[in-house]
């Protein structure tokens, strides 16, 4: 009996391990205008998969981010390393805009989107005091 158990386990495959990572962050233009977005991304390290979504305050339709670059460096031995990170916009099956976000530690130090069809440049500023979740997003007052 015990073979045949010992067979059996052998043969089912084993299950993978992933972790999902996933960030919900909320940015406006200012603290006065009304454009202001969502950003969720989805990171699985050992598939090296990254994605996500934008979502602006004023439509409920997200729109798909893909990931194209992701640097880090150390700019001080005893600092936080400055990671930049790239999405492409994809509207209508096609990329749209780009959103380039650097941060170091726990500290988004700039996120800049750039329309793809006149190349103007957007410098938003990320809100920590808004209430996010997984389940409801930014809550936008």
């Amino acid at each position: 009996m015990r073979k045949v158990l010992l067979m059996l386990l052998g043969l089912l495959p084993m299950t993978a391990h992933c972790e999902v990572v996933t960030e919900n962050l909320c940015f406006e233009l200012s603290e006065t205008s009304p454009v202001k977005f969502e950003l969720r991304t989805y990171t699985d390290v050992s598939a090296q998969w990254s994605g996500g979504f934008v979502k602006y305050a004023t439509s409920d339709v997200p729109i798909p981010l893909v990931s194209t670059r992701s640097e880090s460096e150390e700019l001080n031995p005893q600092g936080p390393f400055q990671n930049t990170d790239t999405w492409a916009e994809v509207s209508d099956g096609k990329v749209s805009g780009e959103y380039e976000m650097v941060s170091q530690g726990g500290i988004i130090v700039s996120m800049i989107y750039t329309k793809k069809s006149n190349g103007k440049k957007y410098s938003f500023s990320n809100n920590t005091s808004i209430n996010s979740s997984l389940a409801f997003g930014c809550e936008w007052k």
